[in-house]
């Protein structure tokens, strides 16, 4: 059985898409906002964006175009 392993960052963004499909928040809205609905996991997830090359700032739609999800070597 061949099972793919889906990276952190995929199911982050899963997550957030499902958020931006419940009204939640808007795919023009700053990463920063889902913050407020990550709470004690958010410094965690901000670090992990971080290392991926975002900012706070960036907007969410950024985060929902990525396509890989690869750790640089």
């Amino acid at each position: 059985m061949n099972q793919q392993v889906i990276h952190p960052m995929g199911k982050l963004q899963r997550q957030v898409q499902s958020l931006v499909d419940s009204k939640l928040i808007q795919k023009s809205d700053s990463i920063w906002k889902i913050a407020l609905l990550y709470g004690d996991e958010w410094s965690h997830w901000k670090q992990e964006l971080e290392d991926f090359g975002f900012a706070t700032q960036d907007s969410i739609e950024e985060l929902l175009l990525v396509e890989t999800w690869e750790e640089a070597e």
